[in-house]
């Protein structure tokens, strides 16, 4: 780039003072000045019509980002204030159910009534919903990891499905009060023998899940790995056990439900010989006093561990099994 001179130069007068008069170099040089001034200017227009076209596909995806994750924080904001709002509403009407009916309190609690025997029961409650706790997850996690080994099975050998899978359905249809006395003349009055009536009530919906999920691997998939000569081992690890986890995550979830159910029956019949302190234990207590009131309280802490153990089933999956899942969220978020 050429230098140029100041646009202007100085010019003494006669009286020794300075005026601004044009130079002569200077207009000599105003043609070489617009030709060195002119392609700069070109360029900086065309940056600056250039640069939004560049940058919309990158902030394109952010946008779509953002209205995604606002869009699911306000239908989670809209269920929490649905639920929250049918909960009011029951608590009300079964307040004044008992207000207006004048039903004893051996029968029928206020809600208020109910909530001040949990606070006075608070110490044997959070205690005897811990052992409940406890006994649920190892009845889930055991659940979890014996179904899936009997789904495995299942999927490798359609005869021993047809054969075996008929005694998986008997367990869910006999019920656990009529299995659970045989299991404390097997097991004893232990706590090992809640945590098998938990994986009895619980073993079903995983063994059934699981074993769909293994089975439902596509046959395009299924080609392209036979092309490959892929050995048996290989496709079920590569194949189906990815395939079938988000069955898996189904079954768990429907499971997690049960495995409550399942550890507070098993906990009435166990409780009979044993020291035993879960929910179970004080409902057939509290049942026995005729303390309705606490026997309520005990059974809105039952239904707490249920919805913990859910959300904990939900989180666990989203978290390290986020991979598997399918795109479509929506059948595991809501």
């Amino acid at each position: 780039w050429s230098q140029t001179p100041p646009p202007r130069s100085l010019v003494k007068d006669g009286a020794g003072g300075q005026h601004g008069m044009p130079s002569t170099i200077g207009a000599q040089n105003a043609p070489r000045r617009l030709i060195t001034i002119l392609p700069r200017c070109v360029v900086i227009h065309a940056l600056a019509i250039c640069m939004p076209a560049c940058t919309t596909p990158f902030r394109q995806p952010l946008r779509i980002m953002s209205a995604k994750q606002s869009h699911s924080r306000s239908d989670w904001v809209a269920s929490a204030a649905a639920a929250v709002l049918v909960a009011i509403v029951l608590i009300t009407v079964w307040h004044f159910a008992v207000v207006l009916l004048q039903l004893p309190k051996i029968m029928l609690p206020t809600p208020w009534q109910v909530a001040q025997a949990g606070w006075q029961q608070r110490e044997d409650l959070i205690q005897g919903s811990m052992t409940t706790l406890l006994t649920a997850c190892a009845g889930l996690i055991w659940a979890v990891v014996v179904g899936s080994a009997i789904s495995i099975v299942f999927s490798q050998s359609k005869r021993l499905r047809r054969a075996f899978f008929p005694y998986v359905v008997f367990l869910q249809t006999v019920p656990i009060v009529a299995i659970a006395p045989l299991l404390i003349i097997w097991s004893g009055y232990e706590f090992r023998t809640a945590v098998i009536a938990t994986v009895i009530i619980c073993l079903f919906p995983i063994v059934n899940n699981v074993t769909t999920g293994l089975a439902s691997a596509s046959l395009e998939h299924q080609d392209l790995f036979r092309i490959h000569h892929a050995s048996r081992w290989q496709t079920l690890i590569r194949l189906q056990i990815p395939t079938a986890i988000p069955y898996l995550v189904l079954g768990t979830r429907i499971s997690s439900g049960l495995a409550v159910i399942g550890a507070i029956v098993a906990e009435f019949f166990v409780s009979n010989g044993a020291n035993y302190e879960g929910l179970g234990a004080m409902m057939t207590r509290w049942q026995g006093l005729m303390q309705t009131d606490a026997l309520m309280a005990a059974l809105a802490m039952s239904t707490l561990l249920g919805l913990v153990l859910f959300g904990s089933v939900n989180g666990f999956a989203k978290l390290l099994l986020q991979r598997y899942l399918p795109k479509n969220q929506s059948a595991y978020d809501r």
